[in-house]
């Protein structure tokens, strides 16, 4: 299958990265603190952003101090390990051009700077949380990276991992690309699916991105 785009938007967590480690034991410190250890365990956390997590699980009024301290926790934690590059991920960026790829994450700027940079990943163009007012599944982040690399979202390729980043892509009328590296395969809903970025590979033209799956 070969897929023709624009423009390539990468979620960062679980599609570029893993962070499940580091991500675990965070969120695990801080549901403690918060006291919300029995509640956190039902929550979905992949592909969400943290003020909407936290929002789920306390009252209003303590939401800003709370994503303000997870996301201290998970910025400190990033030199402890638990951050590595996903099969792929160099070989791929490599191969594409500066002005035709994008990292679209539900992470805060802080965060996701101090992740990329822990694996040597520089972007370009990067939209995070603090970029946008409605996060995952809503399609604004994905609009928005769209945007600013010029490109029409019909003519836009999207890479995630999780069901929420799946469902922006749609929603902003763009063709998805589900890796299977959080999520089993059947969970995901996407118009290509694949273990993870080393199952693909990109020829650029002046006109297009070839993106084609491997086998």
């Amino acid at each position: 299958m070969t897929l023709h785009a624009q423009a390539l938007l990468f979620d960062n967590d679980g599609t570029l990265v893993s962070s499940l480690e580091s991500v675990e034991r965070c969120w695990t410190l801080w549901a403690t603190e918060y006291g919300v250890a029995g509640e956190f365990a039902r929550v979905e956390l992949h592909g969400r952003p943290a003020a909407d997590i936290v929002a789920d699980l306390l009252p209003a009024a303590l939401v800003p101090e709370a994503v303000a301290r997870i996301e201290q926790l998970e910025v400190e934690d990033v030199p402890n390990g638990g951050v590595r590059l996903l099969p792929g991920t160099v070989a791929l960026l490599d191969s594409l051009p500066a002005d035709r790829w994008a990292v679209v994450t539900s992470a805060t700027r802080r965060l996701a700077e101090a992740r990329l940079e822990a694996v040597g990943t520089r972007p370009k163009t990067l939209i995070c949380a603090d970029d946008i007012t409605r996060g995952k599944p809503d399609p604004e982040p994905y609009l928005l990276a769209a945007r600013r690399l010029g490109a029409d979202p019909a003519h836009c390729v999207v890479f995630e991992d999780a069901p929420a980043g799946l469902q922006a892509g749609r929603a902003a009328g763009m063709t998805t690309v589900a890796l299977a590296t959080t999520h089993e395969a059947h969970e995901l809903d996407a118009d290509l699916v694949v273990r993870d970025l080393s199952a693909l590979s990109a020829l650029v033209t002046d006109r297009a991105v070839e993106i084609s799956a491997r086998g």
